[in-house]
C-alpha cells in the first residue's frame, strides 16, 4: 500500500509518499496524486520513506517525469530511500530523473543557494 500526503506552496507542491510503490493501485494513486496539483510548476516527491518500487513503480515515475517535461513543468525525486536510490542508479534512471535531498530542493527554490549547490541540485 502506498500512503500520499500533498503540501503544495505556491506552484510547487511536495508530494510525500510511504510504503510500496508498486504496479496498479499504487501507481494510479500516484498518478491522481500529481495530476491533482497541475496548477503547479514543479513536484517534489519525497521518497525516503518508499520500501518497495518495482518495475510498475519505476515506469510511473519515469512517466510523471516526462508528462511534466511536455507541459513545462518538473519532477524531482527528493530524499529516496536506499532502495529506490540504489534502483535509480542500477537501472540509470538517475542520470534521467533528478534526485537531491529535500533539503537542497527547497534552498534552490527559495533562490538562496551557492552556485555549486545549484549546479549539483539543479
Amino acid at each position: 500500500m502506498l500512503n500520499i500526503d500533498i503540501e503544495k506552496a505556491g506552484d510547487v507542491a511536495i508530494v510525500r509518499c510511504s510504503g510500496r510503490l508498486v504496479g496498479g493501485e499504487a501507481v494510479s494513486s500516484l498518478r491522481n496524486a500529481v495530476l491533482s496539483g497541475k496548477d503547479a510548476r514543479m513536484f517534489l516527491l519525497d521518497l525516503a520513506e518508499v520500501g518497495a518500487l518495482d518495475a510498475g513503480g519505476v515506469n510511473a515515475l519515469v512517466a510523471l517525469h516526462q508528462w511534466a517535461v511536455n507541459r513545462g513543468m518538473k519532477v524531482k525525486l527528493v530524499n529516496p530511500s536506499s532502495f529506490v536510490r540504489e534502483m535509480m542508479v542500477r537501472f540509470r534512471l538517475d542520470r534521467v530523473l533528478e534526485i537531491s535531498s529535500l533539503r537542497d530542493a527547497l534552498v534552490v527554490l527559495s533562490g538562496r543557494a551557492c552556485p555549486e549547490l545549484a549546479a549539483a541540485v539543479c
